[in-house]
């Protein structure tokens, strides 16, 4: 099951994606107007959210008791969240918060880092090593690397000539992905070493701003897409020496033939041979709308999800194998009335084998401390119910839902 958060004038709304012809709405909101960050803690019912009315404060709601389990306040308006089962992570333009997720207790502030207008960051979804990847200068692309565990620098990385764009981990946290400003040129690096893995043209003609990397599950795709109507997807492997000595095709001796001749040229002009291009891609019917893409399993095939400001969610069939366009094959709307759930106490209980999507929150209250904004004395939760305790991990475990990705936000 894939899970969908988008923020409305009115609220806020929450999808399951469990097939291709089926998209449930799971919880609605309209308490929060102009909701423009939701996140959800993969499929729990944990969710955050920051609203236009009051953009310095950040609230943590219990959706499924219908409770707001703290809220905070902060000097500046909040630009973007990421959260994974150890680690909260508020980023402002000037300064970064990291909370234990566990009692939302403030564990670092980052002060020294160059502004960051776009709230730009990433957080690695795998709690094990909750790394944080966030711009370390405004004028290059040089990415700072935080160990959100530890709460100590990693390392720096430059990754780009250029201002940075865009930043996202694979599943694990063993690799980041990177796009400047210009957009035309997409990094891998290891984590937490930094070497460069991989380096993909997504173009040359013209620069585009790229709105949303996003790794598969396996890592074997990247996913990027920006404010035109092409969306790539790069496959992640490495060519081997087993090919045969002589090409048996022509296409295969003039690759061959090129490739020899890198090692004559300049290292600017082989870097640029030796990019690869997109493996498989998707013309969207807009061009210039805000998206964002996920890349997913549903019914047991690969598939590209994208997700538009205009309010609707298409999905295409991606051919693991030859790539090629993409074929689409459903078009949702997520502004209408949407198909709820339905809350009965059975649906508590899903069929074998259990998904922690449906797992339910433990009946555990603790007295009110405070109603306002702001941090409490002892730094932790303000008020509402204690986090249940199987939310989270104290260390890594295996838990259903980690195959899946965190919500697709917009």
């Amino acid at each position: 099951c894939s899970s969908l958060a988008i923020g409305t004038r009115s609220g806020y709304r929450l999808f399951s994606l469990s097939s291709v012809e089926q998209l449930d709405q799971v919880h609605e909101s309209n308490e929060i107007p102009d909701v423009y960050i939701v996140e959800r803690l993969f499929s729990s019912s944990l969710v955050v959210v920051v609203s236009h009315a009051k953009p310095q404060q950040m609230n943590v709601y219990h959706f499924k008791k219908g409770t707001e389990i703290c809220n905070y306040s902060y000097s500046s308006n909040i630009l973007s969240i990421r959260l994974n089962r150890q680690r909260l992570v508020v980023c402002l333009e000037e300064s970064i918060y990291i909370h234990n997720i566990k009692d939302m207790k403030l564990l670092k502030t980052i002060l020294d880092m160059p502004p960051n207008t776009t709230g730009l960051c990433a957080l690695s979804i795998n709690h094990a090593n909750s790394y944080l990847a966030y711009p370390g200068s405004a004028t290059s692309g040089e990415i700072a690397l935080y160990d959100g565990n530890t709460l100590k620098m990693a390392c720096t990385i430059p990754a780009h000539d250029g201002p940075l764009a865009a930043l996202a981990f694979n599943s694990t946290g063993s690799k980041l992905a990177s796009a400047s400003e210009k957009g035309t040129v997409i990094r891998v690096f290891s984590i937490p070493g930094g070497q460069k893995l991989y380096e993909f043209r997504r173009g040359m003609k013209r620069y585009v701003n790229i709105s949303s990397l996003v790794f598969s599950m396996d890592s074997q795709f990247l996913c990027a897409s920006s404010n035109t109507e092409t969306v790539h997807i790069f496959k992640l492997e490495h060519l081997t020496d087993s090919r045969p000595e002589e090409p048996p095709t022509w296409s295969g001796y003039m690759g061959k033939m090129f490739q020899a001749a890198t090692n004559y040229l300049p290292a600017q002009v082989s870097g640029m041979m030796n990019q690869d291009r997109a493996f498989a891609t998707v013309r969207l019917n807009i061009s210039g709308q805000r998206n964002i893409c996920a890349l997913s399993t549903i019914q047991k095939l690969p598939r590209l999800l994208v997700t538009t400001s205009d309010g609707h969610l298409y999905i295409y069939n991606l051919d693991p194998q030859d790539g090629g366009e993409c074929v689409l094959i459903k078009k949702h709307s997520l502004l209408g009335s949407g198909k709820m759930e339905e809350n009965k106490e059975n649906d508590l209980r899903p069929p074998l084998p259990q998904s922690y999507a449906a797992t339910v929150a433990r009946q555990s209250t603790v007295p009110s401390t405070s109603t306002m904004p702001g941090y409490s004395e002892d730094g932790g939760a303000l008020r509402g119910e204690v986090i249940p305790e199987h939310e989270f991990a104290t260390g890594p475990v295996c838990l259903d839902d980690e195959n899946e990705f965190p919500p697709v936000s917009i």
